[in-house]
Parts: structure tokens; sequence; C-alpha cells
């Protein structure tokens, strides 16, 4: 058992949450009871989410996606009304980290994603903390794009989005978790020959081809499995408290 307060200040400083300038406030986002024995861990704070850490009697849900961004509706109706009340009246907190979560050297998503896909981290890229949320390998030695498409696909346990652009070979891999398809051509200039995220835009297809570069889009979700987990296993074992990772399906 730990203090709910004492977990918070513990993850907040782990992760370092006063250096990013996110889209939403990052740790505790709803206050439950005050005493913490078990956490349940994922991507999405969703009603079924919520509703499998009540049966799991959960005191805490951690997740990478909670409330409160930035540009949303304010006021608590519908569906974060739902939510909300469903984790008041269980007296359930609910913590949530973002970019913080994405960009941990240890236990973020995209570190997770370099332990995954056995890639080395030789720099980073992109606008954010210490030169960007965004990273690259250079293989030992040039890969087929075909066999590359194959390792991530199969290693997320979903067909991936592939947009040709570059050569038959890869030489630097770059790679940023969820959403970022943004950092397409900030990979690029860091002479990257394929980029990795989890969602592909509609000017993705047009500079892959024009600019010679390949772009995988393997899933926002699947890409961000791995970090929340991650910090919930860790917790466990700084607190000695229960922890169960819950992945509720999400195609895109």
């Amino acid at each position: 058992m730990v203090q709910l307060s004492e977990l918070i200040r513990y993850t907040n400083t782990l992760l370092e949450i006063e250096r990013y300038r996110d889209y939403c406030p990052n740790g505790l986002q709803v206050e439950g009871r005050a005493e913490v024995t078990k956490i349940v861990t994922g991507v999405t704070a969703s009603q079924a989410l919520i509703d499998a850490a009540i049966d799991e009697q959960a005191d805490l849900i951690l997740v990478h996606h909670g409330y409160f961004w930035k540009g949303e509706e304010p006021t608590i109706s519908g569906i974060k009304r739902r939510r909300i009340k469903s984790l008041l009246d269980n007296n359930i907190s609910l913590l949530a980290y973002h970019l913080p979560l994405d960009g941990h050297t240890d236990l973020g998503n995209n570190t997770h994603l370099a332990k995954l896909w056995g890639f080395d981290v030789d720099g980073r890229f992109g606008e954010g903390i210490d030169g960007g949320l965004g990273l690259y390998s250079d293989l030992p030695k040039p890969v087929s794009i075909n066999a590359l498409v194959k390792q991530v696909s199969e290693s997320l346990g979903r067909e991936v989005t592939h947009l040709p652009g570059g050569g038959e070979m890869v030489k630097r891999v770059g790679w940023c978790s969820g959403g970022a398809d943004g950092y397409f051509q900030a990979a690029i200039n860091s002479g990257c020959d394929l980029y990795i995220t989890g969602e592909a835009s509609e000017p993705a297809f047009h500079i892959a081809q024009e600019i010679g570069a390949h772009f995988i889009a393997a899933g926002h979700h699947a890409t961000e499995r791995g970090g929340v987990r991650q910090l919930g296993e860790h917790l466990t074992e700084m607190f000695n408290i229960e922890h169960r990772f819950i992945d509720i399906p999400n195609p895109v």
C-alpha cells in the first residue's frame, strides 16, 4: 500500500513533467481514495477501461490519454460526465501522463519501441525536450523495407500501412509513437530513409513520394501500449502494490 500523494510526487518527478509544454495536465486528473493498493494501466481512460478497473477493484487508473485536453469542450457533460462520475462513484483516482511518457528515456513509449524492434538509439529529432521526442537508429547493416514492414507488423500484432517512397534498402530508421506524423519532415532532415509513427495524415503520402523516404503508420494505440505498461510495472516494484495492464482493443 502507498499513499496516493506519495505515488503522485514520485511519478511526477520520475517523468519530469515540468519540462513539457503539453496539451493536457500531466499527473493527477481525478482524485480518489487516499491509499493505493492496486492500479490498472491502459492507453486511454475510456469508459471500457474504467469499467474494467471497477471490476478489478482498483484504487487508481494510470493512462497515457486522460482528460481536459486543450481546445476540447470544457463542460463536464455527456461522455466526460459519465466517465468522471464512474471514477468518483467508485473512489478511483485517474493519473495521466502524455508527452512525458512518450519521451522518458527508460520507461517511455519511444524507448519501448526501440527495445521491441531491437534498435539502438543513436539520436533524437523534432521539436521538444532534449532535441525532440523522435528517435532514430543507424542499422548495423542495410535492411530491406519489406523486412522492416513485416517486423513492425508482427511485433505489434496488426497490419501496418506502408507509404512507399524510398529505395529497397533502409539504413537509418526514425520513429515516434502516436499521432506524430508531423515529425516526418524532421525525421527526413535527420537523414532517416524510413519513418514510423502511429498515424498517417493525407500529406504523408505525397511527402514520401516526392522526397524519397518510406513512411509506416503502425497504429496510434498499438505504438503507445508499452510506456504505460512499463510505468505500471515500475511502480509495482517501487511500492509493492498490485498492477494489471488492461488493453482495450483499438484499430486506430
